[in-house]
């Protein structure tokens, strides 16, 4: 271990990051650095914690890696698309569906619901078949 990688899990350690997520940051043992912050006093409940999202560091949601933001620009919150997705798919949740729309069939005249697309005409491909080659009403 380096001087600098030492310098680093001191830093990390007292912002608060747990022992996995600096091993990713550093690209080193999770039992590395265990290791290290229990021989420098760095482990347990002596260590200030503050929440990550004060400083002006921020962290990848999904793998713990330091992101680099750009001045001027939207705040990114995750290292990479992978990262992003992987997120984004164990959090389905969390998905804000603003854009949903409410129709009546123009077919069956049934009111449906459907989400992103606003120009929807009818309730089913059934209720398209019918009505565009005669379904008979």
């Amino acid at each position: 271990m380096t001087d600098e990688q030492r310098k680093e899990i001191r830093e990390l350690r007292e912002k608060g990051l747990g022992y996995v997520r600096i091993g990713r940051v550093l690209g080193i043992s999770e039992n590395t650095v265990r290791s290290y912050c229990r021989r420098h006093g760095l482990s347990g409940t002596n260590v200030k914690v503050e929440p990550i999202e004060q400083k002006n560091i921020r962290y990848c949601r999904n793998c713990g890696r330091p992101v680099e933001q750009t001045p001027g620009r939207k705040e990114k919150k995750f290292c990479s698309d992978k990262c992003r997705m992987d997120w984004w798919n164990s959090h389905p949740e969390l998905v804000n569906r603003k854009a949903t729309y409410e129709f009546v069939c123009a077919y069956c005249r049934k009111p449906f619901t459907a989400y992103g697309n606003a120009n929807r005409k009818y309730c089913s491909h059934e209720c398209f078949i019918a009505d565009r080659f005669g379904g008979g009403r």
